[in-house]
């Protein structure tokens, strides 16, 4: 790397660098706020966070927050990304300054890239994050004597209490870059190991004339007796499986009310479009097409954003790391190991970052295991199709043991998900040939209370993903499906309503019901009702119609499609837009038998079908990128395929 000019003028760039779990993004979003956006650096799946912050009245910064890294010798993709980015110099339009974000209760580690980028002659402040937990162990730093011996500005802050900020932006501004000895100079070799060793040695010199240790460490002390309890192999696993049940319980209970008032305001959005709008097929298309497929998935934001919340805690507490470690000795037997269990829990939000994540694993056939496993963990695209079906099958006030038994019936579908994917990765272990070592190793952080900041921060980036995201595939889905649902080849639609006119005119029924049935026959004889019959006959044997053939097709676009392909449907021909999804689904039969569509057996053929397939075009995609190519997408796709189709046949058998 090559020394870059510097000089603070008007606006510049700050690049935060640092190891994991060090605080890093939480300074980003201090500093930030909601001025950040989210994407992905060129060329590469790894996340590319940029924010923007007012050092002073005069001075503006763009804020990119680099991926975390231990040391300049990359080992994996998201490490490389750092390394290369660190290393471009071809970037000049604006001056950059590098802010090294370190844990100050674990200097040894985290000196070593400070060092590395000093001597890189780059322009560097460090700052000394958790500073609190430094108090806490009875310690204190001579921040004096570092910066001395580091030669560069050094900022102590407690990023999740916004404490430090001030300090750092002043430090910005009166930055004047200067060149100090390397560290390294007197001793620098061809052999990379002989440097960090020696380097390290530097370090601990440095560490023992600035750091004053007054006693014990508390926080050490009371992170090792609450892991005596939570990475206890046996009241570990039982506490790990509690807490996923909390949480599938507080998904349901809490949500209940805001889903409620959100299909409350759909309604009654719906009406006064209908009302207001002029009659004629734009009305149409409003208010049964975009309004009922995007008020399908609305409805469902709470339980995601609960979802959300509770991976953000898991993960900011430190508890997700005990987590790696309790279960690599179960995962080894498997063919993965402890470091997959995070892709695998990163999947009930999300296949797609999951399988981003599983870049850490080094060896590359656990890493491959992982990656072809993860899709099988329900993810938060399934929770508005699991919540539409369970409510179908299961009424709200059936408890079981005093919990609520939908609660119930969806946690075991992510443990059906986790027993699937670990049971594929040990057939696959034996098929998949591979001679390279496997290794376990993970730093476990110390128990912190949640930064609210960092938990609200990641909530609100989600659900806007999520929302912005599957809005734009449904809007689009939506009216494609009221187009073909609104429409059919011929004059077969025209028959539907002269045939009935007449009828009407003879007939003492109630109107809403004729309505109601005029509406069903022409939806089976427009586009999509053509569409659907041609599939049903596969389908049938597993208790669906051809309506839930239709939302199996376009919830490949993403599997929460399915909800909005259903409301689309089912709100064709409902001219007083009065009820939700759910009641009109639960009237559904099936044309030629009349008998209903949506029983238990049907329910749990469904439930079953949505928890093995992978139908998320997303998910083929990334599949593709971090494996090189199409073979292990497509195995993947049509393993899934097969597993989700002959279980869900199974399951509508036993339950019929």
């Amino acid at each position: 790397m090559k020394k870059k000019e510097f000089k603070v003028e008007g606006k510049l760039r700050l690049i935060l660098v640092g190891n994991p779990n060090s605080g890093k993004s939480t300074l980003f979003n201090s500093l930030t706020g909601l001025n950040q956006r989210i994407g992905n650096f060129p060329g590469v799946t790894v996340e590319k966070k940029i924010g923007h912050v007012k050092i002073n009245p005069s001075l503006h910064a763009e804020v990119i927050d680099l991926p975390g890294t231990y040391s300049l010798s990359p080992r994996s993709e998201d490490e490389r990304v750092t390394f290369e980015y660190l290393s471009d110099n071809t970037r000049t339009d604006l001056p950059e300054l590098i802010v090294v974000v370190a844990d100050a209760s674990n200097l040894k580690r985290n000196l070593l890239l400070a060092t590395q980028l000093i001597d890189s002659e780059q322009p560097t402040v460090l700052v000394l994050n958790m500073m609190d937990i430094v108090e806490r162990n009875k310690q204190s730093i001579d921040i004096s004597e570092l910066q001395k011996k580091l030669g560069i500005p050094v900022i102590p802050m407690n990023a999740r209490l916004n404490k430090g900020t001030e300090e750092l932006k002043k430090a910005i501004t009166d930055y004047k870059y200067k060149e100090v000895p390397k560290f390294i100079e007197d001793h620098e070799s061809k052999d990379a190991l002989q440097n960090t060793i020696y380097r390290f040695d530097k370090i601990k010199d440095i560490i023992a004339s600035t750091l004053t240790k007054k006693g014990e460490s508390r926080t050490a002390k009371t992170t090792r007796r609450i892991d005596s309890v939570f990475t206890h192999p046996v009241w570990g696993f039982a506490i790990f499986l509690f807490i996923l049940f909390l949480i599938f319980q507080a998904i349901f209970s809490w949500s209940s009310y805001p889903m409620e008032w959100i299909e409350s305001g759909f309604l009654v959005l719906g009406n006064w479009l209908a009302e207001t709008l002029p009659q004629g097929i734009l009305n149409d298309l409003l208010v049964d097409g975009v309004l009922a497929g995007l008020g399908g998935i609305v409805i469902f934001v709470p339980q995601i954003a609960m979802l959300f919340m509770f991976i953000a805690i898991l993960e900011d507490t430190g508890y997700l790391s005990r987590v790696s470690f309790l279960t690599d000795a179960v995962l080894k037997r498997f063919g993965l190991n402890g470091r997959s269990i995070i892709p695998l829990l990163g999947g009930a939000a999300c296949a797609v970052p999951a399988i981003m994540s599983a870049r850490t694993i080094p060896n590359k056939k656990e890493r491959l295991l992982t990656i072809f496993v993860t899709p099988l963990i329900s993810c938060s695209a399934r929770i508005p199709v699991y919540t539409l079906l369970i409510a179908l099958v299961i009424p709200a006030e059936k408890q079981f043991l005093s919990f609520n038994l939908q609660g119930i019936v969806m946690m075991a579908l992510y443990l059906i998900g986790f027993l699937a994917a670990i049971v594929t990765a040990l057939v696959m272990k034996y098929l998949i040939k591979s001679n390279e070592r496997s290794h376990f190793i993970m730093e476990l952080p110390i128990y912190r209370t949640p930064r609210w900041s960092n938990v609200g921060m990641t909530i609100l980036n989600k659900t806007k993903v999520f929302l912005f995201e599957a809005g734009k595939i449904i809007i689009a889905v939506s009216i494609v499906l009221w187009v073909l649902s609104s429409y059919g080849p011929g004059d077969k639609m025209a028959n539907i309503d002269a045939k009935y006119e007449s009828e009407f005119a003879n007939s003492n029924s109630d109107l809403g019901s004729i309505n109601e049935q005029i509406a069903t026959d022409k939806l089976e004889v427009s586009y999509a009702g053509h569409i659907g019959k041609f599939i049903e006959p596969a389908i049938r044997p597993l208790g669906f119609d051809w309506k839930i053939g239709i939302a199996i097709i376009t919830s490949f676009a993403a599997r929460e499609v399915f909800v909005g392909t259903m409301a689309t449907l089912y709100a064709v021909g409902d001219e007083d837009n009065t009820e939700g999804i759910k009641a009109k689904m639960e009237r559904a039969t099936f044309s030629d038998t009349g008998k209903k569509v949506y029983t238990k057996a049907t329910g749990y053929s469904l439930l079953i079908f949505y928890a093995f397939a992978l139908q998320c075009m997303a998910t083929v995609a990334i599949v593709v990128k971090e494996t090189g190519g199409w073979k292990w997408p497509i195995i993947q796709l049509v393993y899934m395929g097969a597993l989700a189709y002959f279980s869900s046949l199974l399951v509508y058998q036993i339950f019929s």
